[in-house]
């Protein structure tokens, strides 16, 4: 085994792509969307943003037929993302322009037709794959200075181009794996791992400032969610 199959070993990780339309969908509890929201509990509703304007249904994710699903995650059953129209820049909680609704089981979970007519996203269901081997971007702040280390001494440190010549960055709408930064990336602090991202997408019609993603981390004991929005 040479170095780089060492270390794309240790530091492979699997994610679940998600895929947009090209099936017709079933409404279903365990079905995922971009640009729609159907589940809330009963007292739900889209939620407004700071500037008391409806928000955007964003995504639904439905976890429990996903083929790889973060072990953050392992509790969770249903997770639906709302977003401000103007979205929210650099690293915020949840609530200051978008929200993250987290269901740990669907006992409570209705279906409500809940549209923002004012919506300039196209709702698709999302298929999905599973990616068995999924790597950091070049400048991913989140990974130890071990790997690192390990990672530049594939080239010349300079030149991104090596890199990607070892390891590849599947991007796109996932969940697990590393995110696609744009830019440099962030570190979201002690405790907080990247868990998702929703990345601009043409045929929904959404375009993330300039072509740009949005990433989601949660604190593993805490259970609170970051977000993070970075673009060209």
């Amino acid at each position: 085994m040479n170095e780089i199959q060492k270390l794309k070993k240790i530091i492979a990780k699997k994610a679940t792509k998600f895929i947009t339309g090209g099936f017709k969908p079933e409404n279903s509890l365990t079905e995922s969307w971009i640009g729609r929201v159907y589940l809330y509990n009963e007292n739900e509703e889209i939620p407004f943003d700071n500037n008391g304007k409806l928000m955007l249904p964003l995504f639904q994710l439905c976890l429990d037929k996903l083929p790889y699903v973060p072990k953050t995650l392992e509790e969770s059953k249903i997770i639906t993302i709302f977003i401000s129209e103007d979205f929210p820049m650099g690293l915020n909680k949840n609530g200051n322009n978008w929200v993250l609704r987290e269901y740990e089981n669907t006992n409570q979970i209705i279906v409500k037709d809940l549209k923002n007519n004012n919506s300039f996203i196209k709702p698709f269901p999302l298929s999905y794959k599973l990616i068995e081997e999924d790597f950091p971007v070049w400048e991913d702040q989140n990974i130890s200075n071990e790997i690192a280390d390990k990672i530049s001494k594939l080239g010349n440190p300079e030149e991104i181009t090596p890199y990607y010549n070892f390891l590849k960055n599947d991007y796109g709408h996932k969940i697990g794996g590393y995110a696609s930064y744009c830019q440099s990336g962030i570190y979201y602090g002690e405790d907080f791992e990247f868990i998702f991202q929703i990345s601009s997408d043409e045929k929904a019609n959404l375009n993330i400032i300039d072509n740009g993603n949005l990433y989601f981390a949660k604190n593993r004991k805490t259970k609170e969610w970051l977000y993070y929005i970075d673009f060209y």
